[in-house]
């Protein structure tokens, strides 16, 4: 592969595909066989070897899974050398691990401190119990608080927490708790997801035999519009679809990247890179992966070179999730176009919609049109 030397800096991820327990509605790849860590951490190290110089500097690592935080002391400590050996960061990288309340101990938080790591991405999904048994969770709510507190007594001031809504028998005033119960939480940064039935996982089996039913449009456009509300009175920023920060300094950088398709490079099974043209992913197995890696090859499964069509249409996309929105000079710079002049009947539409902005340079999406951005990319 060629070096890549453009601005701004990568986003550098690295998927550990291992959990204690599968949770029911998760497809990401993940396998429970704890025995593979180290055979996997080899592999990693050659794959890291392989991709050294790709990129000359990273700002952002972003160690995902899985659960990261299955891994013991040593095993960190291997994953963090590898990493630092093959990837140049910035001196003010932002080092995210995502952490399951249930691992986060007092020397866990240490451990991670130790290794450099200044963002923590925990799961909590939920602050009641109910809903944590339904979700297949194998932690408690009391679990994730403890958590919390030990993270921001170790000193972790950049903390990001997932929650769920939309759950089955899941009402809005029990959600607007949760959303209370976070807030006096010492988070700055909250990602609320819409529970989806993935084809495949244990809950989409349920769902098909009738089990349960998930919310209609309607309330799940209400539990959208509410949590922004909600969020908003407590100084969070609605800055992407399903993610809210306190304050700028809060963003969460690494991700970021993604929406405003900016080159980042994956490691480990299943991950995904993109270098600004091209797009490849590793095999969603652990056993191909290692097969690979071991043969002396790259684990890639899938390559494919973008045409500038499909980076046009996901650069809208991808900026439609965003309150930031359209750059439309920066756009029309890119695809030597005029998107104004191009598109002005439909933005007219949309803008008379409530849909859009349009005003200093931006096609920004409103609270609404946030809520179908994946149609308005269509434009």
């Amino acid at each position: 592969m060629n070096r890549v030397t453009e601005k701004p800096y990568p986003g550098l991820y690295v998927h550990i595909p291992f959990c204690k327990t599968r949770c029911p509605y998760c497809s990401f790849y993940s396998t429970t066989d704890l025995a593979q860590i180290d055979p996997f951490l080899h592999a990693l190290s050659l794959e890291a070897a392989s991709y050294r110089g790709l990129f000359p500097m990273f700002d952002t690592l972003y160690i995902g899974g899985g659960t990261p935080s299955v891994l013991n002391e040593n095993q960190f400590e291997t994953l963090f050398h590898l990493l630092r050996n093959c990837f140049p960061l910035t001196p003010h990288a932002e080092i995210t691990v995502e952490v399951n309340p249930a691992d986060l101990s007092v020397p866990m938080v240490s451990l991670l401190r130790s290794c450099g790591v200044n963002r923590l991405n925990i799961g909590v999904q939920s602050f009641h119990d109910d809903t944590l048994a339904f979700l297949g969770r194998r932690h408690r709510a009391g679990e994730a608080k403890e958590a919390l507190s030990s993270a921001y007594g170790a000193g972790f001031r950049d903390l990001g927490l997932d929650l769920l809504y939309g759950v089955p028998g899941q009402t809005t005033a029990a959600w607007m708790k949760d959303l209370g119960e976070a807030t006096k939480q010492p988070v700055n940064h909250l990602s609320c997801y819409e529970l989806t039935i993935e084809g495949g996982t244990p809950l989409d089996g349920r769902f098909r035999k009738g089990e349960f039913n998930l919310p209609d449009e309607g309330l799940q456009l209400e539990f959208f519009l509410d949590t922004s509300q909600f969020l908003a009175a407590a100084g969070f920023i609605h800055y992407e679809v399903s993610n809210f920060a306190k304050g700028a300094a809060a963003l969460a950088r690494h991700n970021r990247k993604y929406w405003r398709h900016i080159p980042y490079l994956g490691l480990g099974p299943a991950a995904h890179s993109f270098d600004g043209k091209r797009r490849w992913h590793n095999h969603g197995s652990l056993d191909a992966y290692l097969a690979d890696l071991n043969d002396g090859k790259k684990p890639v499964a899938e390559e494919e070179r973008l045409t500038r069509e499909q980076r046009r249409l996901e650069v809208l996309f991808l900026g439609f999730r965003t309150a930031e929105g359209i750059d439309v000079g920066a756009f029309d710079k890119r695809f030597e176009t005029d998107l104004l002049a191009e598109k002005a009947l439909i933005l007219a539409d949309l803008k008379q919609e409530g849909l859009i902005t349009i005003e200093n340079g931006f096609i920004r999406p409103t609270l609404r049109g946030m809520a179908i951005a994946d149609q308005l990319a269509l434009i």
